[in-house]
């Protein structure tokens, strides 16, 4: 019997030379490396942690109700602002219309969903349509506009959509003309002045069946998953190499190798679950990003502004400002920053960051030695601009060859790839924002405090001799964890897309 890739010493059958050491009290070194393994968390320590009891499945599920005011507490249980005083004379009289237009981006930029509505009342059905209509495309172009994915100036609704579809996007137009269909949100998605004020649901002297308002409920589900690995070596490896710490090394790395695999799996939920994406300068979507000077001067490198805006969608969908870090372990001792969005980016990034200045042409980037204290700063912390504090992951990850069509590779001052079908392209790199309470990570049989990896570990002896190995000369050592990952709120969750230059 073999054992194919097993550590052994000086193996002539082609066995893993061993570095494994004189027998040694691995406990310790379980700790040490559990407690170096905190320390590179980057992504799990902004994490909410939810504990999955025994013997109910491995799915979680949660329902989080929409608010009445909020934009996506659409439904169909019908609201009338009007204050008609009988429903009766209400549908003999009035018809209202709604008219809901919506975007969806592209998958590859998160596939979120926008709407649209536009309510209004006529005389008949063709000009209550009409009206909704209007209202509605009215809303949606400036929207388009204001967000960055249509250029100021963009002639009407119409113009709008022909540039999204160009750029991957979906858009859906929903008409009815139903008697008293008005639908839950109570403004419209407004803003305007006087569209709320005549939204407001007044009540006449004789009240009667009006103003009649909806609650919208979502369900949120996330789910566990196993994984895991194992190595193997010999006896001779631990009585005869030179090594004498190597045993410890192994333990070390297999358990930093395994929470590398779990930041990399919810780093990948993050940038897939954001509810917000931006594009910095002037692109419209992912293929759009240009790294070109030819473009008004790498117009889509990010800048100041860029995360202002961000800041400001980010206010908007109410997304706090404090911001729980775990630390010591994975999932206890938390505490709030004040003040703080964390912003997670790579390496590429740092000189963009550097070099930002704002409104007024001051030097907007302060690095961390500036403001923090210990005790009061994120791991991988780097330094802030605005309303954001960066964390610099050196295993952050980007999109190769995604972003616009480089056209001479030699005057290119951007980051590029070339992708499979050979043509080169712009490197898209993220600018991943993590507000409070955007996530939970899933956790099996903890009480909160305890380790999620579960590590076996037999060493070579008469203990493990079995018809395989019945000198029992191998041992091996195991890893094993469940990863589970639930979006509670994807409007907290930002990503802006961006080019990095070289």
């Amino acid at each position: 019997m073999t054992f194919e890739n097993a550590q052994a010493y000086n193996d002539p059958a082609g066995g893993t030379p061993s570095t494994v050491g004189s027998q040694i009290r691995t406990d310790y070194y379980y700790r040490k490396a559990l407690v170096e393994t905190a320390k590179e968390m980057y992504f799990g320590q902004l994490a909410d942690v939810r504990a999955m009891p025994k013997n109910m499945g491995k799915t979680i599920k949660q329902y989080h109700y929409m608010p009445i005011l909020d934009d996506r507490n659409i439904n169909d249980q019908g609201i009338d602002a009007g204050s008609i005083s009988t429903v009766a004379a209400f549908v003999a009289n009035v018809t209202i219309a709604k008219y809901v237009i919506e975007f969806i981006a592209p998958v590859a930029d998160g596939g979120m969903a926008y709407y649209f509505e536009g309510t209004a009342t006529g005389a008949n059905s063709a000009a209550a349509i009409a009206a909704a209509t209007a209202q509605a495309e009215g809303m949606a172009w400036a929207w388009t506009i204001q967000e960055g994915y249509v250029a100021a100036g963009t002639a009407n609704y119409a113009a709008s959509v022909v540039i999204l579809d160009a750029a991957g996007w979906t858009t859906n137009e929903l008409t009815t003309a139903d008697e008293h269909y008005n639908y839950g949100n109570l403004y419209g998605s407004s803003k305007d002045v006087g569209a709320i004020a005549s939204k407001i649901p007044a009540l006449s002297e004789f009240g009667g069946r009006v103003n009649r308002v909806g609650m919208k409920r979502i369900e949120l589900e996330g789910s566990l998953e196993k994984f895991g690995f194992f190595d193997e070596y010999t006896q001779e490896s631990l009585d005869f190499d030179s090594d004498a710490e190597l045993l410890m090394h192994i333990t070390s790395e297999s358990v930093k190798a395994a929470n590398e695999i779990t930041e990399d799996q919810l780093q990948i939920d993050l940038l897939n679950g954001a509810g917000v994406v931006r594009y910095a300068g002037d692109a419209v979507s992912t293929v759009t990003l240009n790294g070109s000077t030819a473009a008004a001067n790498l117009e889509d490198v990010f800048v100041y502004d860029d995360l202002v805006k961000l800041s400001i969608e980010l206010d908007n969908n109410r997304t706090p400002g404090g911001t729980k870090v775990i630390t010591g372990s994975r999932m206890v001792d938390t505490k709030v920053i004040n003040a703080a969005r964390y912003a997670y980016i790579g390496s590429e990034l740092k000189p963009a960051l550097m070099r930002l200045v704002d409104y007024h042409g001051d030097k907007a980037f302060i690095p961390v030695a500036q403001y923090g204290a210990a005790g009061t700063i994120a791991r991988g912390e780097f330094g802030a601009v605005d309303a954001f504090r960066f964390i610099v992951v050196p295993e952050m990850m980007h999109w190769d060859a995604a972003g616009a069509a480089v056209g001479n590779t030699a005057d290119e001052v951007c980051m590029w790839s070339v992708n499979s079908a050979g043509a080169a392209k712009v490197n898209v790199y993220p600018i991943l924002v993590v507000g409070d309470g955007s996530f939970t990570t899933i956790g099996f049989q903890t009480d909160g405090k305890t380790m999620k990896f579960k590590i076996t570990h037999k060493r070579p002896g008469k203990e493990i001799a079995d018809r395989n190995d019945p000198y029992g000369e191998v041992g091996f050592y195991s890893i094993k964890w469940y990863y589970g990952f639930m979006l509670l709120r994807p409007e907290r969750l930002a990503l802006l897309k961006t080019v990095a230059t070289i």
